[in-house]
């Protein structure tokens, strides 16, 4: 995206904690629970006032979820993954392929770097999990996917989290929080392009964006310790490949065709501190008072009146009225029905791609006949690679297994290596031997 430059300072930009009990400034739009587990199917059946041509609520619930556990790397992961994160480093693609860490039902990427603080980063499409060894940072920092939050909801995705984490780790303490993303994807006719006076907030930023000419959204407050996002959420969730989204969206009555947007606040561990609210449990119970702060207090959408200089006491616009009245009591809208945990592209992307080689491969050789032109590209294409492989001093298989073990990984599709959980528990066995034998000799 290509952000005009549109900053404006509007306020100052001190915190100050959400409210526990809310005030809505209408009555508030309750179809069901922010992402929060259900036994039954949620109905999205209206309980607002609004006019459905102008406003739908579709979603909302926690986009993402940070947290951070207290406790101490067991020793024998940590000398597991000194292991793995060195094959991960290899210049060798067999040894890189086989930096996995497999925990349940997933298969994690173990990454050749960690930020700052951190030793070790496993991934796949649940979870990031960065370890430490250091007593300033948390033992584990973990971020819950939004699609896995979408299929199970916030307390699962923690209770499986905390599964994972349970082994590589000693857990001291319940999970903090260090940032959590509150969202409302609404179907709207409104034009969103209205200008940046409408906005009033307490922070100091109000960033416009655009792509290739098309209004995409805003940013209120980047940077800070609670930020805000309004942006078209359809043409996002068409570029990333969120299918999933289009299907619970249609699901609760979404008629396929007008815009969808997302209203997202991004609260960081500091705001959340402010109030007390540092445990997850304590967070989920207090969602109502949170949106009411971001809402109604930090930042309002307004209908300006330049006849008044006091911009407090600009009237609401409609369509802020509507969003700051959705009621986290009640169910958010389905979860999604389908899940994996790994890291896959998705159809659009790969057959697109797919396709537009086949296509340019069939134009530069004047084939017209689209079997003949995909027959001859695999063949072209063998002959190439197994070329390729022959001055790598590879069998032409060997060369495909290679790389099909190196998307395996970053995939979490393929355990590339089965016997490698024994191979790590001899390193660890023999880590033990050495350190038992420097300690017999005095430490020399």
């Amino acid at each position: 995206m290509n952000k005009k430059q549109d900053v404006s300072q509007q306020g100052n930009n001190k915190q100050t904690a959400p409210t526990r009990t809310p005030s809505p400034p209408a009555e508030r739009v309750g179809r069901g629970r922010a992402g929060v587990e259900q036994d039954a199917a949620p109905s999205n059946t209206a309980s607002c006032n609004c006019n459905p041509l102008y406003f739908q609520a579709l979603r909302w619930g926690i986009d993402s979820l940070y947290l951070n556990y207290p406790g101490l790397i067991f020793p024998v992961v940590d000398t597991r993954l000194v292991s793995l994160k060195k094959k991960a480093q290899s210049q060798d693609p067999s040894e890189q392929a086989s930096a996995q860490y497999q925990i349940g039902e997933h298969t994690f990427e173990v990454k050749d770097k960690a930020p700052k603080g951190f030793a070790y980063v496993l991934e796949d499409g649940s979870f990031r999990i960065q370890i430490s060894r250091s007593s300033k940072l948390p033992c584990a920092y973990v971020k819950i996917s939004s699609a896995y939050l979408a299929h199970v909801g916030p307390t699962a995705a923690e209770t499986a989290a905390r599964q994972v984490i349970d082994e590589l780790i000693e857990v001291k303490d319940a999970p903090g929080v260090s940032r959590i993303d509150l969202f409302v994807d609404f179907a709207s006719t409104e034009n969103m392009e209205w200008d940046r006076s409408a906005w009033v907030t307490r922070a100091h930023d109000i960033d416009r964006y655009s792509e290739k000419g098309v209004f995409t959204g805003w940013v209120v407050g980047k940077g800070g310790v609670i930020s805000a996002r309004l942006y078209h959420k359809l043409l996002q969730a068409a570029k990333i490949g969120a299918g999933y989204l289009l299907e619970l969206w249609s699901e609760v009555g979404w008629d396929g065709e007008t815009d969808v947007w997302r209203l997202e606040f991004q609260l960081r561990r500091e705001l959340l501190a402010q109030h007390g609210l540092t445990k997850l449990p304590a967070v989920l119970n207090n969602l109502n008072g949170l949106w009411s702060y971001a809402t109604t207090e930090w930042l309002r959408l307004t209908l300006p009146n330049p006849e008044d200089k006091t911009r407090s006491r600009w009237p609401i616009h409609p369509l802020w009225g509507h969003l700051s009245s959705i009621d986290w009591e009640t169910n958010g809208g389905p979860l999604s029905r389908r899940y994996s945990p790994t890291r896959l592209p998705g159809d659009d992307w790969l057959y697109t791609h797919a396709l537009s080689v086949l296509i340019a491969f069939m134009a530069r050789e004047r084939i017209h006949d689209l079997y003949l032109g995909n027959q001859a590209l695999m063949a072209r294409m063998c002959r190439y690679h197994a070329k390729k492989a022959e001055r790598l001093e590879q069998m032409f298989e060997d060369y495909i297994e290679r790389k099909l073990a190196s998307k395996g990984r970053l995939f979490n599709t393929l355990l590339n290596d089965p016997d490698l959980p024994e191979k790590l528990d001899e390193d660890v066995l023999q880590e033990q031997v050495r350190a038992y034998r420097l300690a017999a000799k005095g430490g020399d």
